[in-house]
């Protein structure tokens, strides 16, 4: 079954259909803790429409969201006495929800979490480098 605005577990919890803990809740995006956290006081947040993707959301989202996420994290150090945080989004790949979410994650040192969650890969060279650079600011331009 495609997930649809219709069937997404994200949406149901925007409408209310679906029990979260909201930790935000504005016209535009809503937070709630993750059930499945990192650490305690993880949070999701999404925006209040269905967009699968970052690539999906209008440009004119795109700001007042990240203010959002800015929020969050700003509220993790003083509040659960956290020393920094971890602001991750996953992009179809490794998105258990198919509805655009930024995960704030609370984080000390020594927590046990170790950088990113995939191995890091080298470039073979400084060309090599220099070519995905080329490559990516020209499909920018």
């Amino acid at each position: 079954m495609a997930n649809t605005a219709e069937t997404c577990v994200f949406c149901e919890i925007v409408k209310g259909e679906r029990p979260a803990h909201i930790v935000l809740d504005v016209p535009d995006a809503m937070a709630f803790l993750d059930a499945r956290p990192l650490f305690k006081g993880h949070t999701l947040l999404v925006p209040r429409t269905h967009h699968e993707t970052l690539t999906d959301l209008p440009p004119d989202l795109v700001g007042p969201f990240f203010s959002h996420a800015q929020r969050l994290a700003t509220a993790m150090e003083p509040t659960l006495g956290a020393a920094g945080s971890f602001v991750a989004m996953n992009n179809r790949i490794s998105q258990s929800v198919p509805h655009l979410h930024v995960h704030v994650v609370p984080r000390n040192r020594k927590d046990g979490l170790r950088g990113f969650f995939w191995p890091r890969q080298k470039y073979d060279s400084d060309a090599e480098a220099a070519d995905y650079a080329a490559r990516l600011a020209n499909a920018l331009d």
